[in-house]
């Protein structure tokens, strides 16, 4: 759960995640124009690239390749832990 809080806590990684969770299956290129357009950054590929792995690596991004493009796909399964035990907990 540790990488996921870690994850979590950058403001431009919760960025990438809100642009997946409006448009699932994005390539590095359209992720960094949506990011530079809606949301003003002017973070370069390779720092969008880097955010990106922290977040696969967490389990919240998960990758598919076709021929010479990769396609980035939202993963909420990691998020699910955290609703159990807060969230669930305090609705009782």
């Amino acid at each position: 759960m540790g990488d996921v809080f870690k994850a979590l806590a950058d403001p431009t990684r919760r960025t990438i995640l809100d642009e997946l969770t409006d448009r699932d299956g994005q390539t590095l290129f359209e992720i960094c124009a949506r990011l530079a357009t809606k949301h003003g950054l002017g973070s370069s590929r390779q720092a969008i690239s880097q955010h990106l792995d922290t977040l696969e690596a967490a389990g919240l991004v998960e990758t598919r390749r076709e021929g010479r493009y990769k396609f980035h796909y939202i993963n909420t399964t990691p998020l699910e832990p955290i609703v159990q035990r807060w969230l669930r907990k305090g609705s009782r």
